[in-house]
């Protein structure tokens, strides 16, 4: 195998026996060949548009199929061997959609290699053998590292891109061009001589259709419950029976909570999920009792004390412990072997699970965190903030936000909040959070120097809020007292640098390290048209941001 998708790979240059997040090199190999199918089934459905001809069933699959393949959301095999065939199944369609097309209009069908011509083999043995034969290594061999990591920053994009979109689709929204550029993209992919330039291109082309799938997400989230309102969160249980729900998705925990209405069960978030207690349509259930545990790689400590039942939903699962596999559950896109897994939203095995487990004895004491800063909360007081810029009562705004992650160094992020002097405000986003979440920072005139806005699912909260200063004060946002802190873990994350680097945002501070499939080449590239910026110490970057 060999992997590089996200930022703990193993040594920083790509996993090859088993990969750091605990994928096997047959479940790679599955989701190599996955990604392969998806590219087949795209360059069919790429020129079927511009026939003319659309098929929905084919792109809600192509985003499904590939957030199945984000860093820690299925390492089931037999789920991820039925995807793959039922990709294939859509491939033969889609090829005979396209020559039908074709005929109609009196062309000649394109005679189409690679992915659209490939066949399944029937065992799950002979998918992993076929799976490790189209490997990135072979990529590399024949583009070299800057073009190979160039398609891989592409492909990662749009990883991050599609897990967005499907978000967005299952809340009930979606647009049309985000399918479309997601099969053109992957067609482009299939280049037998792509240039350097036109993956640039491409990849901030991602971007640019990332900012249109994020506005949907959060149309699709404040429109189901609600714009977040500033909201303090219990951080300790309560006494009595639990669920613990971890992940990103807002409509699992919706419907648990209608499921466990009046059971004497009490629910708690995890993870990426604390900014549901910021949604009137979601905190209005008085079970959902508060927030257990930090973020997604404690997860195996913090599940193993957890005395109830957990649902994992969407990204962020780790190998399972013994202790705890029996009472944990999948569902959604998620699958480990072994974990059973929720069908259809029907959540009474989990309800089950929770009832017969011991729950917490005791009330613990209160200690709270204050969540719900979107963006419809903060432009509510803009007036307050430019008001307070002027004056010079503000002096700075940090974006600290991002994924966090198991890997040193991480403890930058903690001094950089530490640190800020009192008359700078720190905006924290995604689980990056819990880098900065137990730092005392006060208020300044009564704005809070610490806003929480959400899940990583919730950028373009982070985005409006400087688009709009920007706005406000006449000035670019590149030339706002702004700066963007960033820790990226995954292929989400990665989409978001892209949409940041299509809005033209200079000098982002990203970290721990550099991505390991961005080649020298194409980093000198990066550096001088956006200034991305490697994190030093907190103290040299303080003193070179403020001063």
């Amino acid at each position: 195998m060999f992997c590089y998708q996200c930022e703990q790979t193993a040594h920083g240059t790509g996993c090859t026996e088993i990969g750091v997040c605990g994928k096997t090199p047959e479940t790679a190999a599955l989701q190599d060949l996955l990604l392969y199918a998806v590219k087949g089934i795209s360059m069919y459905a790429h020129r079927l548009r511009r026939l003319g001809v659309k098929d929905h069933d084919i792109d809600v699959f192509a985003i499904e199929a590939m957030f199945v393949t984000v860093t820690n959301v299925n390492f089931n095999l037999p789920r991820i061997q039925e995807k793959i065939i039922e990709a294939a199944a859509l491939r033969n369609r889609a090829k005979r959609r396209y020559e039908e097309a074709c005929g109609q209009a009196r062309h000649t069908p394109e005679i189409l290699n690679g992915p659209a011509a490939w066949i399944p083999g029937g065992s799950l043995d002979e998918l992993v053998k076929q799976g490790v034969l189209i490997s990135i290594i072979k990529r590399f061999e024949n583009f070299g590292q800057d073009i190979a990591g160039l398609q891989e920053l592409l492909t990662y994009g749009l990883k991050g891109m599609a897990a967005y979109a499907d978000h967005a689709y299952i809340l009930g929204q979606e647009d049309d061009s985000v399918y479309a550029f997601l099969h053109e993209a992957m067609d482009f992919l299939t280049i037998d001589a792509p240039t350097v330039d036109a993956l640039l291109g491409m990849v901030l082309k991602c971007g640019e259709v990332n900012f249109r799938v994020l506005e949907l997400l959060d149309a699709a989230n404040t429109g189901a419950y609600g714009h977040p309102v500033p909201t303090p969160v219990r951080m300790e249980p309560l006494q009595g029976k639990a669920i613990l729900v971890s992940g990103h998705d807002l409509k699992d925990l919706e419907i648990l909570l209608q499921q466990t209405e009046g059971k004497g069960i009490n629910v708690y978030t995890h993870g990426e999920m604390l900014p549901a207690h910021g949604y009137p349509g979601l905190k209005k259930y008085q079970h959902l009792a508060g927030h257990f545990g930090g973020a997604w790689m404690k997860q195996r400590r913090e599940f193993d004390a957890f005395p109830g039942a957990i649902l994992l939903t969407t990204n962020c699962l780790q190998e399972p412990k013994a202790s705890y596999k029996n009472r944990l559950f999948t569902t959604g896109l998620v699958g480990w072997p072994g974990v059973p897994h929720i069908q259809n939203h029907d959540f009474s095995p989990l309800i089950a699970a929770a009832l017969a487990a011991d729950g917490f004895a005791e009330d613990a004491p209160e200690r709270t965190n204050l969540v719900g800063f979107g963006h419809n909360a903060v432009l509510g007081v803009a007036d307050k903030v430019i008001e307070a810029v002027k004056n010079g009562a503000i002096k700075h705004f940090f974006l600290i936000g991002g994924c966090d992650g198991a890997e040193t160094g991480r403890n930058y992020y903690t001094e950089m909040a530490e640190k800020a002097p009192q008359d700078c405000v720190v905006l924290t986003l995604g689980c990056g959070k819990f880098r900065v979440l137990d730092v005392d920072m006060g208020d300044i005139g009564g704005i809070p120097r610490r806003l929480d806005m959400g899940q990583c699912n919730d950028s373009y909260s982070a985005i409006k809020v400087a688009l709009a200063l920007s706005e406000a004060f006449g000035v670019g946002v590149n030339d706002l007292p702004l700066s963007l802190i960033i820790s990226w873990y995954e292929q989400k994350a990665v989409c978001v640098l892209l949409t940041l680097l299509y809005l033209g945002i200079k000098n982002i501070h990203l970290g721990p390290k550099l991505p390991a499939f961005v080649s020298p080449t194409v980093l000198n590239v990066l550096v001088e048209k956006f200034n991305i910026i490697p994190i030093g110490t907190a103290d040299a970057d303080l003193d070179a941001i403020l001063n």
